[in-house]
């Protein structure tokens, strides 16, 4: 039997893929995930074609409000902007249009001819805005109010019209559901998986024994948006009832007033640098819990932790991909934080068995569901089955 041939995909997104610090690197890794996994793959240009003098006068604004207002403007915009996606379509001739993050590049597009039409985002703006996670960074633009439900209203046309949509957690799929009014059989759930390469199992994992070091860990570049306070006041409570606490903090630099004897702090290590890379492997491998009490939409730090084994304590808010007891433990956000992740870890001070079985399951949950060939493996499926359907 003939193999079928790969599938054509053209990928669109309102940021260059190429920038590998697009979306915290989800943009990069979704498209390498798609290249490897599922089909050949085109990138779209980004440009907004005869609206292109707009977005320019936009990038010259200050960062918050530029990042604010630029979506705004591209639904605005959206009929003479998606005028030039349509003509860039016309020079190939895709099965697919995957698009990724910007709903909005979706906006009042219509197809020069049939292909299935495909999104994955880790929240929507409005889903986003009414959650845990939107209401502890508040609003900056208030005025947007004014324009809520016109957003809502044109993101339900775009994901009802939609084919498949690949939300990468079931908090941001139920929400979706609820609120957009989706065909359940076309909005999936489908993990995405960390932005590192796999790192293997660990050979020889860390103990956790009473009276040994005890390593926490803080990864990500915003002490406070990460919950870098908790993790240190987690440290000085398990070092107060006589545990030899550590933390190390990687991509940021605590205040004065969270560092001490023992902290140490990496605040930047570039991934792209073998030696840093090598630091930054190290620390993974030989920390006992990732701490990090943020509020997070999805947070590919867990995943990153999930690969290599390490259990993450962090909040339930959010499509934060911990499950709980599974790979690691996620605690209402209501409540003392610092002491629900204090007894957490002394509890598996004493019973280091069950430790040691929380990391196996943490690392199966990455080789399973938090890494990229699980979800190029299933959208290649469900993209399969929807061309067969289009021809």
């Amino acid at each position: 039997m003939a193999q079928a041939r790969p599938l054509r995909i053209a990928y669109l997104c309102d940021q260059s893929p190429e920038d590998r610090q697009s979306y915290s690197g989800g943009n990069a890794r979704l498209l390498a995930a798609l290249r490897d996994h599922v089909g050949e793959v085109s990138v779209l240009g980004t440009g907004w074609h005869a609206a292109q003098p707009v977005r320019r006068a936009i990038e010259g604004l200050p960062d918050p409000v530029a990042i604010r207002a630029r979506w705004r403007a591209h639904l605005a915009l959206g009929r003479v902007i998606a005028r030039g996606v349509a003509n860039d379509l016309r020079q190939g001739q895709y099965d697919v249009l995957f698009c990724a993050y910007s709903f909005q590049s979706l906006h009042r597009l219509r197809l020069p001819y049939p292909m299935i039409t495909a999104y994955t985002s880790d929240a929507t703006p409005t889903v986003y805005k009414r959650s845990e996670v939107g209401a502890a960074f508040g609003s900056f633009l208030k005025v947007s109010r004014l324009v809520d439900p016109l957003i809502q209203r044109t993101e339900r046309q775009v994901f009802q019209a939609t084919d498949l949509l690949f939300w990468p957690s079931e908090w941001l799929k139920s929400e979706a559901d609820a609120l957009y009014g989706l065909d359940p059989a076309k909005s999936l759930v489908v993990p995405w998986g960390a932005n590192i390469a796999d790192p293997g199992t660990a050979a020889a994992p860390p103990k956790l024994a009473p009276g040994a070091p005890l390593h926490l860990l803080v990864l990500g570049r915003d002490w406070f948006a990460k919950g870098g306070p908790v993790a240190f006041e987690t440290m000085q409570r398990l070092r107060a009832l006589g545990h030899d606490a550590r933390l190390t903090v990687i991509g940021c630099t605590p205040p004065a007033f969270h560092r001490n004897a023992h902290v140490t702090v990496h605040p930047h290590l570039d991934k792209s640098r073998p030696d840093e890379r090598a630091t930054l492997d190290a620390c993974l491998k030989s920390a006992h819990f990732m701490v990090m009490a943020s509020f997070e939409s999805y947070g590919f730090a867990f995943c990153e932790a999930s690969a290599h084994g390490l259990p993450s304590l962090c909040l339930n808010v959010g499509g934060v991909p911990v499950r709980d007891g599974v790979n690691g433990h996620a605690i209402a956000a209501e409540g003392d934080t610092v002491a629900a992740f204090t007894t957490l870890i002394t509890g598996y001070l004493q019973d280091p068995a069950t430790y040691g079985a929380l990391r196996a399951t943490t690392r199966q949950e990455y080789e399973t569901r938090l890494n990229w060939r699980a979800w190029g493996s299933m959208v290649h499926e469900r993209l399969l089955a929807a061309r067969t359907g289009v021809r």
